[in-house]
């Protein structure tokens, strides 16, 4: 049973890079987590030559989302929203990925825009009443796409979804172990290209109209895995990632850390789930390249997305 006047639901977030589930109890825009878990299953693996899904990565998808949907049925959810993302709204097959889905687990399952993805990412954050309180842009990093949103409170004054993500820059840019100083120039300079004349032209003339002092807020594994490093967490405190503020040399130094290191070694990494020792190189120079292009000298990380959203809604 919830709390009093709650209800307990469940949403299961099939993304580009991995599957998460969050059991809750939701009252209006109270939503208090009883259960989460998350699982890598690389859905955009191999997917950015051709934007088909791959029948390894479907089956393993389908398999975690009914495993996913036996726990939430386990912990008492009354009801259970599948929603997903950036791969399978750029495939040209997601029929395969829903129906292998609902044949797995009698779910059906809502593949989002990316308007949608970065309005609820957006609410989901500012249901931090802390952080509804002065103008944020907030940037939701996932595997295959990237949401910036501009706002304060409750009102948005811009939101776009950028095909830029930490699955899809590895598979643009792949790198020998460890990565070498030229991998990453090469990366690094497309980035900065990138957020220069695609990113900035749009966000710029929203970024002039805010008065008073921007935060930048990151949300996704990135953040909350840069979070758990800094304070070496070995297990998910979602109390101690959303404390966490970076400055612009902690984010600067950790990436020049980690891209020295070989794969097995950043796998040591306390905080780092060995599953993201990859994808999270190309996170991080993500928000490093954000931070360097906009100015910010500061990155405050947020656990509550588009998962909070997608359960008040």
């Amino acid at each position: 049973m919830g709390h009093l006047g709650s209800i307990r639901r469940a949403v299961i977030d099939v993304g580009t890079n991995s599957i998460k589930l969050l059991v809750a109890d939701v009252r209006g825009r109270d939503v208090t987590p009883v259960h989460e878990e998350s699982r890598q299953t690389r859905l955009g693996k191999g997917f950015y030559e051709t934007h088909q899904l791959q029948p390894e990565s479907i089956a393993r998808t389908a398999e975690a989302v009914w495993e996913f949907g036996e726990i939430a049925r386990e912990r008492n959810a009354d009801s259970i929203r599948v929603i997903a993302t950036s791969a399978a709204r750029d495939a040209i097959n997601p029929r395969d990925l829903t129906n292998a889905i609902e044949r797995a687990s009698g779910l059906k399952t809502e593949i989002i825009t990316g308007g949608r993805e970065a309005e609820w990412a957006f609410q989901g954050v500012t249901s931090d009443l802390e952080l509804a309180k002065q103008p944020l842009l907030l940037l939701d990093v996932g595997g295959g796409s990237t949401e910036f949103i501009l706002g304060h409170g409750k009102k948005k004054s811009f939101a776009h979804s950028f095909p830029l993500g930490t699955v899809r820059l590895l598979e643009k840019f792949p790198h020998g172990d460890p990565p070498t100083p030229d991998e990453f120039a090469h990366c690094h300079e497309w980035l900065k290209e990138f957020l220069h004349y695609k990113v900035r032209p749009l966000l710029e003339p929203a970024l002039q109209s805010e008065t008073g002092e921007i935060r930048l807020v990151g949300t996704g594994g990135t953040t909350s895995i840069l979070a758990r490093v800094e304070n070496k967490l070995d297990r998910f405190d979602r109390a101690k990632i959303e404390r966490t503020v970076l400055n612009f040399e902690q984010v600067q130094s950790r990436r020049k850390s980690l891209w020295k290191l070989p794969l097995a070694a950043r796998k040591e990494i306390i905080g780092l789930p060995k599953m993201r020792a990859d994808v999270i190189l190309t996170g991080v120079i993500i928000y490093e390249a954000v931070m360097e292009e906009f100015g910010f000298k500061e990155l405050r990380i947020s656990t509550r997305g588009l998962r909070f959203a997608a359960l008040m809604d």
